[in-house]
């Protein structure tokens, strides 16, 4: 049999094994061959390409390895490895296996952040647990007290104020979450064009796969790493994504034929090699850095903790102290609690009375509501932040940004307008030409040689629309340049182009700085020779001349002195914040032009010429400086450009001021910075003003280096290579229009308008939100204050407290968040931006506050306890009518103490109240409602109704708190914190070694 004949060929047959044996053997030779063949089926991806593998593409492109390009026979040899026709791509059967061998061009991401994370986010929250834990004593003390039917009531109030506050804070951030990704959904929906099945075919980019073949145009984004395959075209990509520089560079099939993904091509055309998609990409990889979540806290919520734990130490020690003057005086006799049955509670029952008493004290004095109130007042300014051209995507960031002491800002875009334009023209030594027409003042044979070298030597292209309109495609510069030459020199490209040949052009790198072009007029020359056009940075070009030329034409020899001169020239022009462009010219006996070797002569030039182009600083950015100055935030400007253009736009916005320009170490380069110590850059970071020739990873030293100070940093950003440095700031503003998906996700805020004026904007809003947020926490602290203190006291006294838990929890809930939904609507002022930022280290409750909140709380606690202990005899009430007068006076001495902090300085508190429809919305409607709870809830809130003369008594006792609040403001207060006249130097010292040994002991005995 056949089986039979496989057996003997695999497993040789012995005699000695048995007939049962040899039965098995041919059911073992079929498993083996079934699992040898689906070994074969998956790995046939792998191994269809067996002359190249995924990790040695990769490392070709990201490491641009010529050597290795050459040794996998270049780029033809990469394409017959990869099965590729470079005519007419790849065919849709392998298309499968090219998925399993090298991967899909997709990007490994975070994963969606739903509902659910943000909810659970919100609970974390240190005061919530708190409010969880008083809950469920409550709940469950309540129920053993009153039993299951009655005494679910206070605990499950508590409760739902929890469940209330995190559903907000959870939906808001969801909403934000989820704006953003819609926003980057449409974003990434980009299509390429790519050679399938010999067709040219148009392909979503995360279709691409190792092998395709696309076409690239000018303005397309780069959907993968790969190689140039066109050998007569070039591209220029910009790849300030992925390095941060500005120049752009050329693309060729010889020398520099690779293509990285996130790159967008500037000028020219043609087809790539996909080598690499994915995670394996250079985008990829970086891209795989950024994916890990910040858990560091804003400065409010560290701040927030603080005064969360304060309040919930002072209420556990109060709760201590009334448990055991309550369990004192039992024993002795002279404490007495009567249950709801009237009968004197004993043993067990006086032991849960107590500590429902005590739980009751530690809601007063719990800021539950506080969580609440701080979404809220976060939540507020994100609809006027978004039409005013920044996009919130973290709530606490505008917060935080209120709080920032330092910016670190781009100049391109930002500070500027990215629009280059030519503003200055120097010919020989001393002429300066200003004016748009120079034609008239300038030999022909200059003006003609000068259109030669723009028209020839350039990478922009012309496209004339209708009449004299015309659209330029190109770099910024080269778009300046050749604006500048059509509308002064009358230039005409077609005609120019038509009349000359180009023999070879040198692109411009961002090493060399230049561009050269070598030509031959087809109008043939007297002479015969050819010429050489050079245009670049004007140092770089100066030291290649030899001679220059004069307005009339004549060239003139450059000895040493006359090239000093020229480099002050240079240097005036970047002094006056000016980008300065030189044009030389040459002429090659056409035996001598090295065209073999692809070589432009680069010594002994002809300069014609030096251009001063100018990118105009956006209106309204110097006053957005000063204002931020004014406000007490340093602004540094971090750019690519040479220090004497950062330094004189540096001047031009205000970020350099005049007593600042000779000081040492106010404006320095980035490899300078980069090369100090870490001592020295800790040192000297906070005097740099102005920070020039910077790479991306300057800009993530020198926010390390300043949170390292102690200072809230906040700084822009748009490209791949910001993004880390995005993510390190304490508040990352993303460029809108220039900014990249990495550099946005890594974001806080997205400045759609890419407008420095848009950043002071949303400084100015996020310092209305801390202030707005330190009015309600003043509002917030008057009530709990007032509640702990004449709770305990009426407890110690009378066992008993003044208000229900209910109650107690309508102060809380609903007056706090109604009182942060009524706060948290203000406009931020004008007189926020003149004071100086709240340093990390400051504390949150200022001496004003205390000023403010002191003198209300005492008379609102002398104001109740004479209620409880005087308030029969004086109203002829009985204990419920007595205990509603005091719980509607309470309350609306809130309502009117809401309007005193609204201004926590001025002492007319009316000041501009009718413009807050909202806060007067809340008023009203607060009023309502404790008229609903004072005359129609008298079960659920243990009240009576009252009459017009009662309700009269509440107002006229209630409304006292605008005269005391008008005398308190009159008190001076020093800015110093009260506590610092009390913890000196030698304490804080003390304390920290006290705190260390802690540690270790604790260590130690762990061990």
């Amino acid at each position: 049999m056949r089986a039979g004949v496989l057996q003997t060929n695999i497993v040789p047959s012995r005699r000695e094994l048995g007939s049962q044996i040899q039965k098995w053997r041919p059911a073992f030779v079929a498993i083996y061959c079934s699992r040898a063949l689906l070994s074969l089926y998956q790995h046939s991806g792998e191994r269809g390409f067996s002359g190249i593998d995924r990790t040695r593409l990769v490392q070709l492109v990201r490491e641009k390895n010529l050597d290795e390009l050459q040794k996998l026979g270049g780029v033809d040899g990469v394409a017959l490895a990869l099965k590729t026709s470079t005519e007419h791509g790849i065919y849709s059967s392998s298309t499968d296996g090219r998925c399993k061998a090298f991967g899909s061009n997709t990007y490994k991401k975070p994963p969606t952040k739903g509902f659910l994370y943000f909810a659970w986010e919100a609970f974390q929250d240190r005061s919530r647990i708190i409010v969880l834990v008083c809950g469920a004593l409550a709940l469950g003390l309540g129920m053993i007290v009153y039993g299951a039917q009655d005494g679910w009531q206070d605990g499950l109030s508590i409760l739902f104020s929890l469940f209330l506050s995190i559903i907000v804070d959870a939906i808001f951030n969801y909403e934000l979450n989820r704006r953003f990704d819609k926003m980057s959904k449409v974003s990434n929906s980009l299509y390429v064009d790519a050679m399938r099945d010999g067709r040219r075919k148009e392909i979503s980019v995360f279709e691409t796969l190792v092998g395709d073949v696309i076409h690239l145009n000018t303005g397309d984004q780069v959907p993968a790493d790969g190689l140039f395959l066109e050998e007569n075209c070039f591209l220029q990509v910009d790849e300030s994504s992925i390095t941060g520089e500005s120049d752009h560079i050329e693309v060729n099939h010889d020398q520099n034929p690779f293509l990285f993904s996130g790159t967008n091509v500037v000028v020219g055309n043609g087809r790539m090699l996909v080598t690499s998609v994915g995670m394996n990409t250079n985008w990829g990889r970086m891209l795989s850095k950024l994916n890990r979540e910040s858990r560091e806290k804003t400065p409010l919520q560290n701040r927030l903790d603080r005064l969360t734990s304060s309040i919930c130490t002072i209420g556990m020690a109060a709760d201590a102290l009334v448990v055991a003057l309550l369990l004192i005086g039992y024993f002795t006799g002279k404490t007495q609690i009567i249950d709801e049955n009237g009968n004197q509670a004993r043993g067990l029952d006086f032991v849960l009375q107590i500590l429902e008493i005590a739980v009751t004290i530690f809601v007063a004095a719990l800021p539950e509501g506080l969580p609440l109130a701080v979404t809220l007042t976060l939540v507020y300014p994100l609809k006027g932040l978004m039409a005013q051209k920044a996009m919130v995507r973290k709530l606490s960031a505008c917060e935080t940004m209120g709080s920032a002491t330092t910016i670190c800002t781009d100049k391109t875009g930002t500070l500027t307008m990215n629009q280059m334009k030519v503003t200055k023209f120097w010919l020989g030594k001393d002429m300066s030409v200003e004016e748009v027409d120079c034609c008239d003042s300038i030999a022909p044979a200059v003006i003609e040689l000068l259109r030669e070298g723009i028209a020839v030597n350039t990478t922009a292209s012309i496209n004339r629309t209708t009449g004299s309109e015309y659209e330029i495609k190109g770099s910024p510069t080269e778009k300046a340049i050749l604006s500048w030459a059509i509308e002064s020199m009358n230039l005409n490209m077609e005609e120019v182009k038509m009349r000359c040949s180009v023999l070879h052009h040198e692109m411009f790198n961002s090493e060399k700085k230049r561009s050269g072009v070598l030509m031959k007029r087809k109008i043939a020359d007297d002479d015969g020779t050819d010429h050489v056009h050079w245009k670049g940075a004007a140092e770089k070009v100066l030291s290649m001349c030899c001679c220059y030329r004069d307005a009339y034409g004549v060239i003139k020899v450059m000895d040493y002195n006359q090239k000093v001169q020229f480099q002050k020239i240079i240097e005036g022009m970047a002094a006056s914040s000016l980008r300065c462009i030189a044009f030389a010219h040459s002429q090659v006996p056409a035996e001598d032009s090295d065209i073999e070797h692809k070589m432009i002569k680069e010594d002994g030039l002809v300069l014609l010429g030096l251009v001063g182009i100018k990118d105009p600083c956006r209106p309204g950015v110097k006053k957005a400086v000063e204002d931020c100055q004014n406000a007490g935030v340093n602004v540094k400007m971090i750019t690519g450009d040479n220090i004497f253009t950062a330094k004189a736009i540096a001047t031009e916005c205000g970020i350099l001021r005049p007593e600042d320009e000779n000081r040492e170490g106010a404006v320095i380069e980035g490899e300078e910075f980069r090369n100090y110590t870490p001592e020295e850059r800790t040192e000297k970071v906070e005097k740099i003003c102005v920070m020039a020739r910077s790479s991306p990873s300057d800009k993530l030293l020198m926010v390390e280096c300043l949170k390292e100070k102690g200072h809230v940093v906040a700084i822009t950003g748009d490209g791949t290579n910001d993004a880390p440095a995005l993510k390190e700031a304490d508040i990352g503003l993303c460029m809108g229009i220039q900014g990249t998906e990495a550099a946005k996700e890594s974001s806080d805020i997205i400045i759609l308008d890419d407008n420095f004026s848009s950043v002071v904007t949303v400084l100015k809003w996020g310092r209305g939100v801390y202030n707005n947020v330190q009015k309600f926490i003043q509002f917030q602290l008057t009530v709990n204050i007032s509640l702990l203190v004449f709770s305990f006291i009426a407890v110690v006294s009378g066992g008993c407290t003044p208000f229900t838990t209910v109650q107690v929890l309508w102060l809380n809930l609903i007056m706090e968040t109604l009182g942060a939904l009524a706060l948290a609507t203000g406009d931020p002022t004008k007189e926020l931006m003149n004071k100086i930022p709240v340093e990390r280290t400051d504390p949150f409750i200022i001496n004003i506050m205390w000023r403010n909140i002191l003198p209300q709380a005492a008379y609102q606690i002398c104001l109740v306890l004479a209620f409880v202990f005087k308030g029969e005899s004086i109203f002829h009430a009985d204990n419920v009518l007595n205990t509603t007068l005091v719980f509607n006076t309470f309350v609306l001495y809130q309502v009117f103490n809401e309007f005193n902090a609204r201004k926590m300085e001025k002492k007319n508190v009316f000041e501009g109240v009718h413009r807050n429809k909202i806060f007067v919305g809340i008023i009203a409607i607060t009023i309502v409602l404790q008229v609903v709870v004072v005359e129609f809830l008298n079960n659920f809130a243990s009240t009576e109704r009252l009459s017009l003369q009662q309700w009269g008594i509440c107002i006229g006792i209630a409304s006292m708190t605008w005269p005391i609040g008008w005398v308190v403001k009159c008190l001076p207060v020093p800015e110093k914190p009260f506590l610092s006249h009390l913890i000196t130097e030698k304490i804080v010292t003390l304390m920290k070694r006290i705190r260390i040994e802690s540690i270790k002991c604790l260590a130690f005995v762990k061990h």
